[in-house]
């Protein structure tokens, strides 16, 4: 296997890209300073507003990065489920005082032009979600001094990254916050997906490129877990959502460890993709009848998520949270790089003492 990726970062410790405002150079500069591997989130930006915090993060450090990228959507929404759902959500905007939102506001989400920023500006690396790349693609970037990431969430989704010649595949398993990284979005196989030491291990015979795991991982003791399994690093997104740099709504920081919500699960209900966040009351009442329709659900509900966050009300906000948010801790990130270190260090060494 392969260390030139894994070299870029001294600890094998990655901040999760998490779209919508959470992932801000901030966040990113004071991990990568730290010595783990920070990344921005492009997701749901233009691609000039990608390049303007590139932009902002090399000014904030000199440590190699990370920019996440979503790749496009076939168009397979059926519109009469995507206006059905319309319907039901007619009393959310009544009580939030808002319109909602255009489902045909866009499929590929600057897709191409932000390929077009990552070329002419390239960074260090560059991951994707929900699929792989095109070869072509791939090997532009590596043209440029890019290294080249994707998630998968089953072993047969790992071998298509491989193929696709990426430096790495980051494994996420089913425990994972936010949305999954399935490369097919298929009704009949929600909530199916592989906890993360299974799929470690799975993926870790069935690659030779690096695995970085990524999956409801806090503390450091699971991150030597995932590396005894055979990862090359871990992944960490709801532990870094709450710290100080964290762009998360503050409601959304405390939700993490408010008695209210006291568990996650996957849903359709926000952006019809199945996505892990706290059971609230809008999850539990539309998560049930919410079509497979990312990101027409996406564009639908999106001023209704703005309108609550605006009203302080937790429970119309899509709170994204892996299963162990529970054990979130609320410090500086670069802090918490340091903790997750030590953790790591003493877990190691209770590990090798046991193996004497």
């Amino acid at each position: 296997m392969s260390s030139a990726l894994t070299d870029l970062f001294p600890l094998p410790i990655v901040q999760a890209p998490m779209a919508g405002g959470i992932s801000v150079p901030q966040l990113a500069a004071a991990v990568c300073e730290a010595g783990g591997l920070g990344f921005l989130a492009a997701g749901y930006k233009t691609a000039d507003g990608m390049y303007q915090e590139i932009k902002q993060l090399r000014s904030l450090t000199s440590r190699p990065f990370g920019v996440n990228v979503f790749l496009p959507h076939p168009d397979l929404a059926d519109p009469a489920a995507v206006d059905v759902y319309a319907h039901q959500l007619a009393g959310e905007a009544t009580w939030y005082e808002t319109e909602l939102g255009d489902p045909e506001s866009g499929r590929d989400d600057g897709f191409e032009a932000k390929l077009v920023v990552l070329r002419d500006n390239p960074v260090p690396v560059v991951s994707f979600h929900f699929g792989v790349p095109d070869r072509e693609v791939v090997d532009t970037l590596h043209r440029v001094g890019t290294f080249v990431l994707a998630a998968a969430t089953t072993p047969e989704e790992a071998r298509a990254v491989e193929r696709a010649g990426a430096d790495g595949v980051i494994a996420q398993g089913i425990e994972a916050g936010g949305h999954q990284g399935t490369h097919r979005d298929t009704p009949e196989t929600d909530g199916s997906g592989l906890g993360l030491l299974s799929l470690v291990a799975q993926v870790r015979e069935a690659v030779d490129i690096p695995v970085v795991a990524a999956g409801g991982l806090m503390r450091g003791g699971q991150i030597a877990a995932v590396l005894a399994a055979g990862a090359a690093a871990a992944q960490l997104g709801t532990a870094f959502l709450p710290t100080h740099e964290s762009g998360a709504h503050a409601l959304h920081k405390q939700a993490l460890t408010n008695p209210l919500f006291v568990r996650t699960e996957l849903t359709r209900a926000f952006t019809g993709r199945p996505a892990r966040g706290l059971v609230n009351r809008f999850l539990r009442e539309h998560g049930p009848y919410a079509p497979a329709a990312y990101p027409d659900v996406h564009h639908l509900t999106a001023p209704l998520r703005k309108a609550a966050a605006k009203a302080g009300d937790p429970q119309g906000m899509a709170l994204w949270a892996g299963q162990g948010h529970r054990m979130a801790r609320e410090m500086p990130a670069g802090r918490l790089v340091e903790v997750l270190a030590g953790e790591l260090a003493a877990a190691r060494a209770a590990l090798a003492g046991g193996a004497r």
